[in-house]
């Protein structure tokens, strides 16, 4: 277990790599960069955080509250984000390949340009998803 916190400026100030964060308050935090590798945040609160560029590969982060979090370039690759809560998320070129979102709230939430290769979702999101993005789906 790595566990780290370096400088206040804004650098590579945080990384955790397969701590337990369950249920933390993390309101507002600034953790661009940050490596959160399989860390646990089942129903953390970080909505609004700043997790821009974030390395979060492999983490729990089931039934967390990210409303209005910016999570835009970060990877969430083979992330567990079921039942989170993204409303309002910026997810804008995130890796999710592997994620599983089933039954996260996804309202809101900008999914301009991510990798969702393999991503779990059911089948309400999807089709959600498909009519905001504008897609036809055509069987033959």
């Amino acid at each position: 277990m790595t566990n780290k916190i370096l400088n206040l400026d804004g650098e590579v100030i945080f990384t955790y790599v397969e701590a337990d964060l369950r249920d933390a308050d993390l309101r507002g935090a600034r953790l661009r960069r940050a490596n959160l590798v399989a860390v646990g945040l089942s129903r953390a609160d970080l909505s609004g955080a700043d997790l821009r560029e974030a390395n979060l590969h492999g983490a729990d982060l089931s039934e967390a509250n990210l409303s209005g979090a910016d999570l835009s370039e970060a990877d969430l690759s083979v992330a567990d984000l079921r039942r989170a809560d993204l409303y309002e998320a910026d997810l804008r070129m995130a890796d999710l390949r592997d994620a599983d979102l089933r039954d996260a709230n996804l309202r809101e939430a900008d999914l301009s340009k991510t990798y969702l290769y393999e991503t779990t979702l059911n089948q309400k999101q999807l089709i959600s998803f498909v009519r905001a993005v504008g897609v036809t789906i055509v069987s033959s």
